[in-house]
């Protein structure tokens, strides 16, 4: 079970204006691929800048897309002096995903809770 901010309203992963907030932040290509390069970057992350390059967007341009990520709780930040790395916020992205699949199958969520399970892990 997720805990914090994930644990609200009817949901133990995400609260639905939570989850709108994502799939709104993921409805824009660029932030889908800035969020999907984040993810196969694992847990180094990647700076701003190196992610402005990699999808060929201007830095403001990138910078406003991750503001909408990071407010959305899809990534994290840390400052390494001038420069910010970003990473893909796995608590937000396992939150996000158990949100959805907390009702699953029919309502016999016993079928899929050993994918829920998978996903609201901790590790």
């Amino acid at each position: 079970m997720l805990t914090g901010a994930f644990y609200i309203h009817n949901s133990r992963y995400m609260d639905k204006n939570r989850a709108l907030a994502a799939f709104s932040a993921l409805s824009q290509p660029t932030r889908l691929d800035v969020f999907r390069l984040l993810l196969r970057a694992g847990p180094k992350g990647m700076a701003a800048g190196e992610i402005a390059a990699a999808l060929d967007v201007r830095q403001n341009t990138m910078s406003a897309n991750l503001a909408v990520l990071h407010q959305a709780g899809l990534v994290r930040n840390s400052r390494e002096g001038r420069s910010i790395r970003y990473f893909a916020d796995l608590a937000g992205t396992r939150g996000l995903l158990g949100f959805l699949l907390e009702d699953c199958c029919g309502g016999n969520p016993a079928l899929c809770q050993p994918l829920i399970t998978e996903i609201a892990r901790t590790g």
